[in-house]
Order: structure tokens, then C-alpha cells, then sequence
């Protein structure tokens, strides 16, 4: 029986906190799928839906980018997948008649969970400047208010053209070419606010900003390193990787502040052994401080330089370049200061490196763990000199592996979404299309917000995502956001963003990947990009929510037409007509997908892109090689009295989508205001378990910013550190905090001292 969807907020004054879970997934995790998913579709809708989940001839799931085997299980799916699919094919409706009973300020008092689960968004709607509330607009009308707000600019640059991860190939295709012929390189994405510092550091010392390794190099690793990662809620089907791994004999060392039960112990749901008894996937856990992992990799690089035969000196010799400024530094790692960066001890490192030497096939997997630190580049870097040095890139069974978060993020980036192109690019668009792409660089997710709060920009149009509820400094942004002419989102479902609009906002409904997509043309379907550079097809089965909604390349080509006008020689018509059209010009436009719809008529599971590294160990740098680099080692400084607080997802949550309340395998329940820290921390300033604390983080102009009302847990993290729920705690992370290079918000260090709460 569907349920409907709640009518008033939960209360979450008093989440209940039982111990941590040692064991992930299991009986319980398809359980709660199954509830989930019924609460949601119905049985009948959840079959028919679940079982095309990231099948070949079904849609690819809207959750995350983990890749699948050729040979698929019928059920191809994991939890927190399973609860994307039911949230988009829910049979709950937002009407007209839902925006007409809540005025935009009751929908600013509502939490993103109960935005959320009001269901699919059925009509575009329009709120008109001065209006209290959002009320129907014709496609028509819609389209004509953003060429009238688009032509009215005094500069294209003071547009912004945002892009989530979940957008497809076609879509971001189109949008980035409009963008350009109307004038702009204003294009931040969400990968601006994840593995942007992966990106930045992996095209300076490998060519290419992507991962270099495919699932079998899982299989086949002797060691694989987690670091930084929750695999178990952010990636659960990651967890049979690994486990096939460890059947085949590779060790696994997890990197991490706090203890993760996906990496203790997996329970396969797909096998009745792993259901019963599951499988141990820890060799060995180091419980590191935030934002120690550059001094460690630093260290075990020294460790490796003197070790007789550890160097992989033929490798080194003919692929890379920097090595001794390189190999000079690291002989200047220092025991004592890594064990104080670290929080490790002696013995663990010892032990980690003892695992290392034994290997010669490595693998480093990481995530938001190691990007979204000031120091995020130079740490991964520093991955990068511990692979080299013992030639783990282009190798069977060795590489890095960042793993990469929202379904097409890595897609996205491939087709043109970049504030920052690479100058082959715009020449190989422009000669294509006949256009004059700008050269000069665009706006980056940071940038974006602060020209809005500047006034430099004055329209922002989001393809999908809730970037209001995934970026920083809270106030700022919203405010930001308010000072707008115009707010655009191309959206499936209510967040955040809707409730802080500009002058005049629109939300345009659109299909989402469960929905059939039926154009002029035919029946189409759409294309993305995996975690691991494979590209397949994305078929919905199901009848769209409404018959007003438009699909992604649609409403990027209707808009086109509308702002560009008979100026535009682009055949904006013919590319919402037949997606196919839009792939043969993606083919000569972009590297790697020559002959692009021939090559997914003969393989239903697409092909793999081009990656010098890992397939010739052809590296495209500057240099022409791999290139160590020789950067300071560097870790947050504390003061006393205060703790390093990361932000990081329940499991009950994707990216800002939250599906329910509870953090089942943290032992958390019923709320999202918890602050989890170390016991003897919390006694040392104060604070009882159960006790209620305002988080009050400090940044270095001296300004604060205030989370309050957090119910404090006593939780067995790495000692000086903590951790609470985004996006309830971006509000404590300042605009100005990032990462050097990337200038991805540094929500993994954020410096905060807890205050008895006012509410306690």
C-alpha cells in the first residue's frame, strides 16, 4: 500500500542512540528497501521498477556512479539505490494545488525530508515578482520569461548554467553548447563540491582527471586502500568489489576518522552465506585524525625509498618525471610529526607498510574523506608518488580509484561542463557548430555564489540538484540566491532551492530515468558515464509522473530556441526530436566516442572510454610523463579546547536527499542533530552523552557561524575530531574555506568549539 506523504515536519528533539553496527547490509538493508520502496511505488510498481534497475536493456540508477559487471544479477541494486528509484518512481504528486496551500515562507520553514517526500513535481510553475507563491505557468510562458531575463543581461557572464551529477550525457551535451554560443563559461557543477581537487591533481600528475582502474583491477588487486571513504552508505555495491577481492587473496587497509561497519563486515544480500555469516573485509583500520592522510602517505613514501628493491626503478626511470625533488622531500618525513598529523601509532604504520611491501598490485580507492580539505590536491598528489614509486598506474590490478558520487558527475565533466574547457575543446565546438565559444574562464561553485552575492550575476539556472542545500555558508547563500533577478530549477521533486528564490523563480518538472521518454523521433533513451570511464544507455520503463513534463534535452533545446532566436544556425529542434542526433555530434566533437551510436547498438553495455594511463601507460601532461611532485606536508592545527569537525551523510541520505531520519549502522535514530565525538573529548570540555550543544565554528577573520541544538553522542571517533550531518551543518563551513587549487569547500575541516545549548 503507498503511503502518503507526511503532512507536518517530524519532531527530532530526541534521536535514541544505541551502540554502532559491525556489519553492514543483510536481512535488515532488504527489509528497509522493501519498505521503503512499497511506502513509495506499491508492490506491484516496486517489481516492475527494481528489476531494470542498471540492467542493460533498464535505466542506470539515479543514486551513484559505482560501475557493474557485464554479467548482471537480477537484482542489480543496492539499499540507498533502491530508495533513489522509489523517491523518483513514487506515485505521491505535487500539484498546483499543493503550491497554492503553501505559500514560498511555509515552504522555507519545511525540512528538506518533508520537501522531499511530497512526491514528483507535475506542472512547470512560475513565482511572479512580489507573489507569495508559485503558482502554474505554460511551458510557453516559461521559456519566454528566461530569453526576456537572459537577453536583458548586460553581459552573458552574468548568467550561471549549474549542472548536477544526475543530468545525462545529451542533456549536459546541449547546455554547455548554449551556454557557449549565448556567451558564457559559467558553468559550475556539483564536481565543483566533491572530486574537483581529484580532478585538479590527477590532470597534473597523470594527464587525466579521471580513475585509472576498471573493476577486474579490483578483482585482481593484492592490496586495496580505502581512505577517506564510507563505502557501506555512500557506495554499498562497492562492498561486493571488495569482497570478491578479498576471496581472491587481496589485503584491505581502511583509512578513516571514524569506524565504518561496510568496511568491518559485508553481508551480502545476494548469496545465502553472506546473508548468514557475511565476510570480514578489514586487514587492518587506521582510525587517522582529519586531515592527517598527506603526512601518512608522505611517511610510507620515505618508508618505501628505504626499503632495498621497493622501487619500481624501471618505472620510474621511463614514465615519470620530478622523482628526486620528489624523493628529496619525502627522506624529510618526520616520525614524530606524522604520528601527531596522524593519530596513529608506530606499530600501525609499520603494519600498513608491511602490507604494502608484500604488494604488487596496489590499488588506493578514496572519496570526500581526502577532497574537501585546504590541503586536499597535495594529498591526493601524494596518492599519486605511493603509486608511482612502485608502478601501481597502468597495471593490472593497480591504480587510483576516486569514486566518484552522483550517477553522470564524471559524464558531465567529459561533455563540456567545465567553467574551465580545455582550449581543444572550444575548437573542436566551434568547428563543429560554427560558433565563437568565450576563452576566458567562467565561474567555478564558490565563484558562482559570491558573484551572486556581489551582484555580478543576476540569472541562475540549475539542471537538476539542490544547490542551495549543497553548498556552504548557509546564510550567505541563500541570501545570495535571494538577490537574483531570476532562479531556474529543472527539477523532478521539491528541496531546498525552491523555497529561496530570486525575484522570479520557475521550476521546470522534467522526466526523470525511470520515466519512458518519447519524443518526435521515436522512443529515446539517454547515455552516462560510470565511476570508471563506461559509457551505456539509460532506459525508463515507466509512464512519466504527468503528461506537462519535458525531459532534460528538451527543455535545454526549448530554451535555446526561445533566448538565441533565428541567430542560432544550431538544430536545437532536430536534437529534442531524436537524441541520436545529439550523440553523432557528441561523436565528433569529443575524444573517445567516435562512431558513438553504432558502438551502443552492438554492446547493450556501452564501451569503455580511452585512458592513456591505464592503457598504455601514456601519460598527457605537460611534461609528457607522469610527474612526482614535492609539495609541504600539511594538517589542520586545533587550538584548545576545540575540535575538527567533518561533515558527512546518514544512511538514510543521499548527497541532500534525505529518505528518512535514522542512521542505522551508527546506532542513530529518529533525527539528524547529532554530533557525534569521542567520549573522553566530550568529557574534557564538558559534555554528558545526551547533552545538547550549539555547534559554533571559528574561522580565521574571526567571524563565527552558529548550528544549534545538536544532541551530543559519545561515539568511538579518532581523538580532537567529530562529525555531523550535511546539509545540516553547511551552515559552518565559511565560503572562503577551500582547497587550494580546486576551491572545493573545505567541509572535511571545519574548526568549531560546542557551547551548552540554549534548548538544553
Amino acid at each position: 500500500m503507498v503511503s502518503k506523504p507526511p503532512v507536518g515536519d517530524p519532531v527530532q528533539d530526541a534521536p535514541q542512540v544505541t551502540p554502532p553496527q559491525h556489519a553492514a547490509a543483510g536481512l535488515p538493508a532488504i527489509g528497509h528497501t522493501l519498505r521503503i520502496a512499497q511506502e513509495q511505488m506499491g508492490l506491484r510498481r516496486t517489481a516492475r521498477t527494481l528489476l531494470k534497475v542498471n540492467q542493460k536493456d533498464g535505466f542506470d540508477c539515479p543514486g551513484c556512479a559505482w560501475p557493474e559487471e557485464d554479467k548482471r544479477h537480477v537484482a542489480e541494486f543496492c539499499e540507498n539505490g533502491a530508495k533513489a528509484v522509489a523517491e523518483e518512481a513514487t506515485l505521491r504528486r505535487v500539484t498546483p494545488e499543493f503550491f497554492a496551500a503553501h505559500p514560498l515562507a511555509d515552504l522555507a520553514t519545511r525540512s528538506g525530508y518533508w520537501l522531499g517526500q511530497q512526491g514528483r513535481i507535475t506542472e512547470p510553475m512560475l513565482l511572479p515578482e512580489g507573489g507569495d507563491r508559485y503558482e502554474p505557468v505554460t511551458w510557453e510562458r516559461a521559456f519566454a520569461i528566461l530569453a526576456e531575463e537572459l537577453r536583458a543581461l548586460a553581459s552573458p557572464d552574468e548568467a550561471l548554467f549549474y549542472t548536477s551529477g544526475r543530468t545525462s550525457n545529451e542533456a549536459a551535451f546541449l547546455l554547455q553548447l548554449f551556454a557557449r554560443e549565448f556567451g558564457t563559461n559559467n558553468l559550475p557543477d556539483c564536481s565543483n563540491m566533491c572530486h574537483e581537487s581529484s580532478g585538479s591533481a590527477l590532470t597534473e600528475t597523470i594527464g587525466i582527471g579521471k580513475g585509472s582502474v576498471s573493476l577486474e583491477d579490483l578483482h585482481r588487486a593484492d592490496l586495496i586502500i580505502v581512505a577517506g571513504q564510507n563505502p557501506g552508505t555512500n557506495h554499498p555495491r562497492m562492498l561486493s568489489a571488495l569482497e570478491k577481492a578479498k576471496a581472491g587473496g587481496a589485503r584491505i587497509i581502511s583509512v578513516n576518522p571514524l569506524p565504518e561497519a561496510g568496511l568491518e563486515r559485508f553481508k551480502n544480500p545476494q548469496t545465502p552465506r553472506g546473508m548468514l555469516r557475511g565476510a570480514a573485509l578489514n586487514d587492518l583500520f587506521l582510525q587517522i585524525r582529519i586531515g592527517g592522510d598527506q603526512a601518512l602517505f608522505r611517511l610510507l613514501n620515505k618508508l618505501v625509498l628505504e626499503t632495498a628493491g621497493a622501487v619500481d626503478e624501471e618505472f620510474v626511470r621511463e614514465h615519470t618525471h620530478g622523482y628526486e625533488e620528489f624523493a628529496a622531500a619525502a627522506r624529510e618525513a618526520d616520525w614524530d610529526e606524522t604520528l601527531a598529523a596522524t593519530g596513529l601509532d608506530r606499530s600501525e604504520i609499520e603494519r600498513a607498510l608491511e602490507l604494502v611491501l608484500a604488494s604488487e598490485r596496489t590499488v588506493v580507492c578514496w572519496a570526500m574523506g581526502l577532497t574537501q580539505h585546504k590541503h586536499s590536491v597535495p594529498t591526493i598528489r601524494e596518492v599519486v608518488n605511493f603509486l608511482l614509486l612502485r608502478g601501481n598506474i597502468g597495471r593490472p590490478g593497480a591504480g587510483v580509484c576516486p569514486v566518484r558520487g552522483h550517477s553522470n558527475v564524471q559524464g558531465d565533466r567529459t561533455m563540456g561542463i567545465f567553467e574551465r574547457p580545455a582550449p581543444a575543446f572550444l575548437d573542436a565546438l566551434d568547428k563543429e557548430f560554427g560558433i565563437v565559444s568565450p576563452r576566458h574562464h567562467g565561474f567555478d561553485v564558490v565563484r558562482s555564489i559570491q558573484a551572486l552575492r556581489d551582484g555580478e550575476a543576476k540569472v541562475f539556472f540549475a539542471m537538476g540538484g539542490n544547490f542551495v542545500g549543497a553548498t556552504p555558508d548557509t546564510e550567505v547563500t541563500e541570501a545570495a540566491m535571494r538577490r537574483a533577478r531570476l532562479t531556474v530549477h529543472v527539477s523532478t521533486k521539491l528541496n531546498r532551492s525552491h523555497a529561496v528564490a530570486g525575484t522570479r523563480a520557475l521550476i521546470l518538472p522534467t522526466l526523470g530515468r525511470t520515466d519512458k521518454d518519447v519524443q518526435a523521433g521515436g522512443r529515446q533513451f539517454v547515455t552516462v558515464e560510470d565511476s570508471m570511464s563506461q559509457v551505456h544507455a539509460s532506459r525508463g520503463n515507466l509512464p512519466p509522473a504527468s503528461p506537462h513534463l519535458l525531459s532534460e534535452p528538451a527543455i535545454v533545446a526549448r530554451m535555446a530556441r526561445a533566448v538565441l532566436g533565428d541567430g542560432s544556425a544550431t538544430p536545437w529542434e532536430e536534437f529534442e526530436a531524436d537524441y541520436a542526433a545529439i550523440r553523432d555530434r557528441i561523436a565528433r566533437v569529443v575524444p573517445g566516442f567516435e562512431d558513438f551510436n553504432a558502438r551502443l547498438a552492438a554492446d547493450a553495455g556501452g564501451f569503455r572510454l580511452p585512458h592513456g594511463p591505464r592503457d598504455e601507460r601514456r601519460f598527457p601532461t605537460k611534461t609528457g610523463k607522469a610527474n612526482f611532485t614535492a609539495a609541504p606536508v600539511e594538517y589542520p592545527r586545533v587550538p584548545e579546547g576545540r575540535l575538527l569537525l567533518q561533515t558527512l551523510r546518514s544512511h538514510d541520505q543521499y548527497n541532500t536527499t534525505i529518505y528518512g531520519l535514522d542512521d542505522r549502522y551508527r546506532g542513530i535514530r529518529g533525527g539528524r542533530r547529532v554530533v557525534l565525538v569521542h567520549p573522553e573529548d566530550a568529557a574534557a570540555l564538558g559534555f554528558a552523552d545526551g547533552s545538547y550543544a550549539d555547534l559554533v565554528s571559528e574561522w580565521t577573520d574571526g567571524s563565527e557561524r552558529r548550528a544549534p541544538g545538536f544532541r551530543v553522542v559519545h561515539y568511538p571517533t579518532s581523538r580532537g575530531c567529530a562529525a555531523a550531518y550535511y546539509p545540516e551543518t553547511n551552515v559552518l563551513v565559511p565560503l572562503e574555506s577551500t582547497a587550494d587549487v580546486s576551491n572545493t569547500p573545505a567541509s572535511k575541516s571545519v574548526i568549531v568549539r560546542l557551547e551548552e545549548s540554549a534548548s538544553a
